[in-house]
């Protein structure tokens, strides 16, 4: 039976590919989380009005691949004690969360969190909110796996954003972009 992981973690575009690439995960798909405006666009979501964060929402086998392994794979994504953004994404619908559905996915998140927190891995605090699901909204099509639609676009802006250098500094090489 598949389950439902939501992740925000900056510009959706780069939190696609290495979760599509996971065995055990049967969708990713771009869009808009946590605010109060109906079916928002892009370009709602980017005017900061709307309280949406740009996310992904992954179909996931548990059987494959559990939910602690997605939320050790997304702290590997982002840069965790970014208050005001990610990377060269700056405001709030650019800030980073884990959505739960259920409390089990809250208590995961939570424990995992603590933990990297105690790790030292990082100076600052971890500054991802841990946040119930609220309805998630599809992005427009030209968003939806836009590493595939735009490979060389995406291969520029994951380098020239800085969020490859950040993943490899604090995470290591052997991390896909």
């Amino acid at each position: 039976m598949l389950e439902y992981a939501t992740f925000a973690g900056g510009c959706f575009w780069c939190m696609v590919k290495p979760f599509d690439e996971v065995e055990g995960i049967e969708s990713v798909v771009s869009g808009y989380t946590g605010g109060h405006v109906e079916n928002p666009t892009y370009e709602q979501v980017c005017s900061e009005t709307t309280g949406h964060l740009e996310a992904v929402q992954i179909s996931f086998n548990p059987a494959l691949f559990s939910y602690e392994e997605l939320v050790e794979l997304y702290w590997t994504l982002i840069d965790p004690t970014d208050v005001g953004g990610q990377f060269y994404d700056r405001g709030e619908s650019y800030t980073t969360a884990i959505f739960y559905h259920s409390e089990e996915q809250r208590e995961i998140a939570e424990r995992s969190k603590a933990a990297l927190q105690a790790s030292s891995k990082f100076a600052a605090p971890i500054a991802v909110k841990i946040l119930p699901a609220k309805p998630f909204y599809a992005a427009e099509a030209y968003h939806q796996h836009y590493y595939q639609k735009n490979p060389a676009h995406y291969e520029r802006y994951a380098v020239g954003s800085g969020r490859v250098a950040f993943r490899e500094k604090h995470w290591g090489d052997g991390h896909d972009k």
